[in-house]
């Protein structure tokens, strides 16, 4: 198979532009979207300013939103594709001290899901792959908010649960599970809305469906800090 590359900067709206130009230049269309791009900010809500929220959403949310409205008039005019969103078990789930990843998480599943209802029609498909804690480089390093590099009242918690992350990453699921679950979707006729990679995923996405909230809520505070 011959791959082709081309640069693209996702937080650089004529970087999109230019290379997807490119591409419909030379093949006139587009089947697949995958987007993947993303990094995670540490700190609590109170450390993060407001600029570093910005900062994540602008790649890990607008970028998405960028590629999507470039793409999806080719697909829309095709009849056919899909786009892919690379999101998280913390799209569904707020954990502390990383506040700005999360709810950068959380837009892109409620993004999503409006988009596949909005697309169906066209014979688009919208996706979104859920992993847990997977063994690769994404803490490495940690980006702390600038404040949380000093001493804040969130110190303690912060650190505990960038710990608890790093332990989880060294016995994490591999990435080619991630791969294994994109390459699924693609070939699969009637995707699911949604596939969740990682025995973690999954514990923690059916201990919040079949607990209520308070109780779920118990269940993350014993987990994260023993109580």
């Amino acid at each position: 198979m011959k791959i082709s590359v081309l640069e693209l900067d996702v937080d650089d709206e004529s970087s999109v532009k230019n290379a997807i130009q490119k591409i419909l230049d030379q093949k006139q269309r587009i089947d697949i979207l995958v987007n993947n791009a993303g990094w995670g900010l540490w700190g609590c809500v109170e450390d993060v300013s407001v600029d570093e929220f910005k900062a994540q959403f602008d790649t890990n949310f607008f970028s998405i939103i960028r590629l999507i409205q470039e793409v999806g008039p080719t697909m829309r005019t095709q009849g056919s594709g899909k786009i892919i969103n690379i999101s998280s078990v913390a799209g569904r789930i707020g954990f502390p001290a990383s506040p700005a990843y999360i709810s950068s998480k959380f837009a892109l599943e409620g993004l999503s899901e409006c988009l596949r209802l909005e697309m169906a029609p066209f014979g688009v498909d919208v996706i979104i792959i859920e992993p847990g804690v997977i063994k690769t480089n994404f803490l490495n390093p940690v980006k702390l908010a600038k404040k949380s590099e000093s001493d804040t009242a969130y110190s303690d918690i912060t650190t505990k649960v960038i710990s608890g992350i790093k332990m989880m990453a060294e016995m994490g699921t591999h990435p080619k599970e991630v791969a294994d679950a994109v390459v699924k979707s693609i070939k699969d006729d009637k995707p699911l809305p949604r596939y969740i990679i990682g025995n973690d995923a999954l514990m923690f996405l059916e201990a919040k469906k079949n607990k209520t909230d308070i109780e779920f809520e118990n269940y993350l505070k014993k987990e994260l800090y023993g109580e």
